[in-house]
């Protein structure tokens, strides 16, 4: 017995260590005791999980239901980030989230949504998913909202589909981000953004095209606009073709191809941002750690995970929820890779 003891008590003040509590907080929720609070319980359960414990019996609580969850490709952090957002809460409303990632020839879309159909669940969320491309048949969300399967959208109106949308507000980053470098002196501004099939995409180059004439109205917004692939190589040569037609400022579509523009400009003999400002978005983790730390404009991800999962549950539960499009303001974070223009210096 005095053998297991020592073990015991220091799992104990482990944990209290982890969650930021008392052992005698730890021991009460662990033995299921009544006079914890709500965010104390979470945060031992939290402790048990970060730390590697098996969580007791007594404390596995039984789902509500599965909630199907679709995302694309990994490779962009902002995607594994709103999943998590999005997963973290559906756990704190008791329901079950199931993941499903993309990737170019695997899974598609609709073979995800049959099998989330034949494991029964309540409803599913559709980020950045067939209904953000211009392109794609919005038949695919009738036919689940028409046999009365909740749905909602993220980052992507499809309009005319009958279903709950929150976006961040592209015209909303664009604008910020315009506002920034012109403070800084930049005149000479260009856009790299994804295919413009995607509505996301659409509206940002809207927005930069209706921010350039707004300054200079003969402005041929065209110019200034590279259209490639959210990624780093896209953004390797969208932001050489930027930089060699005179741009001193980058307005990317993603953090990633931000990144990709940093590379096109050291490849040239520049330093970011004493010859080139570049300015990405999504503020995606770890990019505050890049060389230089990388000025963004943030997607608030978890206020609007925690809107996709309200306007769900609510569904599910029979309420119907304005079909307007929630949108979210973005947050322009200044870091090391945006400065004065070298005219102004």
């Amino acid at each position: 017995m005095s053998s297991t003891l020592p073990h015991v008590r220091t799992r104990l003040k482990d944990l209290a260590d982890q969650a930021g509590v008392s052992t005698a907080t730890v021991s009460r929720v662990l033995n299921g005791k009544a006079g914890v609070a709500g965010e104390t319980r979470k945060a031992v359960l939290a402790a048990l999980d970060v730390l590697g414990y098996d969580r007791p019996e007594k404390l596995r609580t039984r789902s509500e239901g599965l909630i199907g969850l679709i995302v694309p490709e990994l490779d962009n952090p902002v995607f594994p980030a709103l999943a998590q957002a999005i997963e973290t809460t559906l756990s704190d409303r008791g329901y079950t989230p199931l993941l499903c990632t993309q990737s170019p020839g695997g899974t598609t879309e609709d073979e995800y949504v049959e099998m989330l159909l034949e494991h029964g669940v309540d409803g599913i969320v559709f980020v950045s998913g067939r209904h953000a491309d211009t392109t794609a048949s919005r038949d695919r969300y009738h036919r689940l909202i028409s046999r009365g399967l909740p749905v909602v959208l993220v980052n992507g109106y499809a309009e005319g589909v009958d279903a709950p949308t929150v976006s961040t507000d592209d015209a909303v980053a664009i604008d910020l981000s315009l506002r920034h470098l012109r403070s800084l002196g930049h005149r000479e501004i260009g856009l790299a953004i994804g295919p413009d099939r995607y509505i996301p995409a659409r509206r940002k180059v809207a927005a930069f095209s209706e921010g350039l004439r707004r300054q200079t109205p003969d402005i041929d917004p065209a110019e200034h606009i590279v259209t490639t692939l959210f990624t780093v190589e896209g953004g390797q040569a969208a932001g050489g073709e930027l930089i060699d037609s005179g741009h001193t400022a980058i307005i990317c579509g993603s953090d990633l191809m931000a990144l990709g523009a940093i590379r096109a400009a050291r490849a040239r003999g520049l330093r970011v941002p004493e010859d080139i400002s570049v300015l990405g978005y999504d503020d995606s983790p770890l990019i505050a750690f890049t060389d230089p730390p990388l000025t963004t404009v943030r997607q608030p991800v978890s206020g609007m995970g925690k809107a996709a999962v309200s306007a769900l549950l609510s569904e599910v539960s029979g309420a119907r929820v304005p079909r307007t499009e929630l949108l979210f303001h973005p947050e322009l974070i200044v870091r090391g890779s945006t400065g004065p223009a070298p005219a102004v210096r």
